[in-house]
């Protein structure tokens, strides 16, 4: 059995996904669990440099560990009552919890071990010049309908802020 340095890597990179998923979620720090999803979103973006998917692991790099995240532990950071931040996240159903993710674990396994992959020699190898291509000729509309329905999700959330934002001021003027 020859063991190569991607083999290594891919090991590495799961034990860290692996290791930070559990102090995500059985850590009663919620700043060290959000800290903790960093690694693991780092390691999955890891995981795709290695199977050389560039443009997937570039886009969970900008997305989720730069912005999904940051705004998650801003959130985290900003909360009140954050000095108490040991008791935030409580522990409640870890042993059925834990027992449902094995199960899971055991079948996806199973699933992956014995069932029949095959391989396509001609598969198309997607770069970012074709998705690019396909994103701007293929799927334009579907595209443009989503960058406005985002659109619409943002001045939402905003309009929801402005709102709360004014009713407080409303009330601490009283």
């Amino acid at each position: 059995m020859n063991i190569t340095f991607p083999d290594i890597v891919f090991v590495i990179l799961a034990a860290l996904i692996l290791g930070c998923g559990a102090i995500v979620a059985y850590s009663r720090n919620i700043v060290r669990a959000g800290f903790s999803l960093l690694g693991a979103f780092a390691g999955v973006a890891g995981l795709y440099f290695l199977a050389q998917a560039n443009f997937i692991g570039a886009a969970q790099i900008l997305i989720y560990v730069g912005g999904v995240l940051v705004v998650i532990l801003f959130a985290i950071m900003l909360t009140r009552g954050i000095a108490q931040a040991h008791s935030t996240n409580p522990r409640q159903m870890v042993i059925p919890a834990t027992l449902m993710g094995l199960i899971s674990a055991a079948m996806l396994i199973t699933i992956a071990l014995y069932f029949p992959w095959r391989l396509r020699p001609d598969a198309p190898v997607a770069t970012v010049h074709s998705l690019g291509n396909a994103l701007l000729d293929t799927y334009l509309i579907p595209f443009e309908f989503l960058s406005l329905l985002l659109l619409a999700a943002m001045i939402g959330a905003v309009m929801l802020v402005r709102k709360e934002i004014k009713e407080s001021g409303k009330e601490e003027s009283r």
